[in-house]
């Protein structure tokens, strides 16, 4: 009911990174093609072979994949038939049709806009499905969706023409208006990277490389939204979406973080409120103490500040974005999980923090890291604005040393490339943060092409 209210005032919006490429997800597709394994009989023999038993259940399944239907006409383009293709357990040419530039170029193909679930109606893709999952949680009776997606510059036409094509089918089933914006990474955060020999890298015209700086330049994307869009903001990954008939469980507890986030807002603005008088009582004092210990679990060491330096110390703590995120029962996953993290100063704050970001030769954080109970789906929702109704500068709540270097290439060379702080990492670092445990079946991301076959993604009764 408390998020059916917000959504009805209009303050909730929805925020995806959306410019991921799907090249990781056929990644054992593209490792048969180098060693060229050429049909099912190649494949059976190599049992010791990951990548050969996943493109087998992809040979055998290719009739519950979305994009079955397109992969079949883009064989027929050619003279083939899907079917017969599989009968013979040919690879190759099922391969290039999905995969290469003259086929479908999956390859080269956004996540987002790839085909993820069957209908009667055809395939939706994982834009569309967010279309509507966004649509149901964000618009109020007969009025707005407010949707914001983050793409490549490369790929922002084929997005818009995608929303074009299914925006009619989307405000019709879920009976509002879609207002939905498009956004890229700003040139302005682009980093530099150095080369084996840790110089600057520098292109075959002798220029210095620029790149994208990780989704953690998405802060200033998320900052510009604050200004236009709802208050309350729902992010989560393009690929973790599921079946519109297993939708039920995951619009329900979305539903829930948001209002686990109104009723946090509530009552720390309430408590901000009482001390921000020109000389706060006694009894304000310890309401916001007690707030923020209940809410934050923070202590705050107010020591022997007297009352207008003690306001002070607990209008800082107060006074700041603020977030629910989501978390998972671990179960072996890799990624991000939820921490408490000892500052600079002494004090600790809860953070998601990267695998990336332990040192695992440290037998303290290595052995802290090994009994992490729970995993971050990075699924939550933001309060972009204060009590006062105005934006938060978000760019001041980033904490600037928690950067990352990746290992990537360039033209055929290797390199180190500087990223900016994660966005639900670094990026957030300073913002008021709780956890909820929510059930592991709400986190279904595709991160392999044959996650497309598991129960969430495919029709509730299908024979599988």
């Amino acid at each position: 009911a408390t998020h059916l209210r917000a959504a009805e005032a209009g303050r909730m919006s929805y925020f995806v990174p959306a410019s991921g490429a799907a090249t990781r997800m056929f990644k054992s597709l593209f490792s048969l093609r180098e060693v060229h394994w050429p049909d099912r009989e190649s494949l059976a023999r190599r049992t010791d072979d990951a990548d050969a038993s996943e493109a087998l259940r992809f040979l055998e399944c290719l009739d519950r994949f979305a994009f079955a239907a397109p992969l079949g006409a883009a064989l027929e383009a050619r003279g083939m038939a899907l079917a017969s293709c599989r009968e013979r357990g040919l690879l190759d040419p099922i391969l290039s049709a999905l995969l290469d530039p003259e086929g479908l170029d999956y390859a080269n193909t956004p996540k987002g806009l790839l085909p993820f679930h069957r209908y009667p109606r055809g395939g939706r893709t994982a834009f569309e499905e967010h279309l509507r999952e966004g649509c149901t949680l964000t618009a109020p009776s007969n009025g707005s969706s407010s949707l914001h997606f983050t793409v490549s510059p490369a790929h922002r036409g084929a997005f818009e023409s995608m929303l074009e094509q299914c925006r009619a089918a989307v405000e019709a089933d879920c009976r509002a208006e879609l207002s939905v914006g498009f956004s890229t990474q700003k040139p302005s955060t682009d980093t530099i990277a150095i080369d084996a020999n840790g110089n600057l890298f520098r292109d075959e015209t002798g220029e210095l490389l620029f790149r994208p700086g990780g989704h953690g330049s998405l802060i200033a994307n998320l900052a510009d939204l604050s200004q236009t869009g709802g208050d309350l903001v729902f992010v989560k990954n393009i690929d973790n979406v599921v079946h519109r008939d297993f939708s039920g469980p995951v619009i329900r507890w979305r539903r829930v973080l948001a209002g686990r986030l109104v009723a946090l807002q509530d009552r720390l603005f309430s408590a901000l409120e009482a001390i921000s008088t020109e000389s706060p009582s006694a009894e304000a004092i310890e309401l916001a103490t007690t707030t923020i210990r209940e809410e934050l679990a923070i202590d705050c060491a107010l020591g022997d500040l007297d009352r207008p330096d003690a306001a002070k110390r607990l209008r800082e703590i107060l006074d700041r974005p603020s977030r629910v995120c989501a978390v998972v029962r671990a179960d072996g996953d890799p990624g991000g999980g939820p921490f408490w993290v000892r500052e600079g100063d002494g004090s600790c704050s809860r953070q998601i923090v990267e695998t990336a970001q332990i040192d695992t030769q440290d037998p303290a954080q290595e052995q802290a890291r090994s009994m992490a109970t729970h995993f971050s789906p990075a699924d939550m929702v933001l309060g972009l604005k204060d009590a006062t109704g105005r934006p938060f500068d978000l760019l001041r709540h980033v904490d600037r040393d928690a950067v990352f270097v990746a290992g990537k290439s360039s033209g055929g060379r290797t390199l180190r490339a500087l990223e900016h702080p994660g966005l639900w990492n670094g990026g957030m670092a300073d913002w008021n943060t709780i956890f909820v445990e929510v059930p592991s079946e709400i986190f279904q991301p595709v991160k392999a092409l044959n996650d497309l076959l598991e129960p969430a993604h495919q029709p509730a009764g299908d024979p599988g």
